[in-house]
């Protein structure tokens, strides 16, 4: 489903992107996770938030996209067999999704916003301020979450130094500190979304941070939540079960009677 843009809103195309083959957790991208297929909440995300005017799942997997039209999400193509091995970087299939959706619709669109099925915290809100930060900002070409963890690696981060057989500090900047409130606060780049300008992906080579301009918007350490193993899938499905990590669309689901 596309939805109708006006002269001054700005066309985001979401890309969710699922390959199918897993080493470090098979069949992950449609595992149930709390009642839906785990890809299944990138697309409710998506669904939730106006500001997104199309999206789309990028696979190479017949499967998975199934899973996801089942699911009311579309999956319109599968991805090139050169674009879904292991260590194929996710600048140029982010840009054959957008190149792809652009060809059938004939018309551009301004930014995409990238979610990893491995990331399904996400609130709507979150993602439409993303864009509004974006489009008010012409120096910026991405805007990405980001979140500071309950750890400070300045502070504690070491590295093993084979020559000293022994630690040594793997930030300089911490040398000298004793005591972890006076080190600079410190954020990561978490992966729970992805937000750059179209012109950006088109001509996207290797390294989207070090090839553009980017801002962060902070959301909360417990809800920049990645899964790449089993005991990530449990750990999230405890603390969704627990109510210490809300998912809102799954109280706000399109079809009531709608299975895994």
């Amino acid at each position: 489903m596309t939805r109708p843009t006006g002269p001054t809103t700005p066309r985001v195309l979401a890309v969710i992107p699922a390959r199918g083959g897993s080493k470090g957790l098979p069949g992950k991208n449609i595992r149930p996770l709390r009642g839906l297929p785990l890809i299944a909440h990138s697309l409710r995300a998506a669904a939730l938030t106006p500001e997104v005017t199309r999206c789309v799942v990028t696979t190479d997997s017949a499967e998975i996209a199934d899973v996801v039209r089942a699911h009311g999400g579309d999956a319109p193509f599968l991805r090139p067999a050169d674009l879904a091995a292991d260590d194929t970087p996710m600048a140029p299939v982010v840009r054959h999704a957008l190149a792809w959706v652009e060809a059938e619709e004939g018309e551009a669109y301004d930014a995409v916003l990238l979610l990893d099925p491995t990331s399904p915290a996400r609130v709507p809100a979150q993602l439409a301020e993303a864009v509004r930060r974006l489009a008010a900002d012409d120096r910026l070409d991405g805007v990405i979450s980001v979140s500071e963890p309950t750890f400070n690696p300045v502070w504690v981060g070491v590295r093993p130094d084979p020559e000293a057989g022994a630690l040594a500090r793997y930030f300089t900047s911490g040398t000298g500190v004793t005591r972890r409130q006076d080190v600079e606060r410190f954020l990561r780049i978490n992966g729970n979304f992805y937000l750059w300008r179209a012109d950006l992906v088109r001509r996207l080579e290797s390294s989207w941070f070090d090839e553009g301009t980017h801002a962060g918007l902070e959301i909360p350490e417990a809800q920049a939540f990645s899964i790449d193993d089993d005991y990530e899938f449990r750990l999230i499905d405890a603390l969704v079960g627990a109510g210490l990590l809300t998912l809102p669309w799954l109280d706000a689901r399109p079809d009531p009677e709608e299975t895994p």
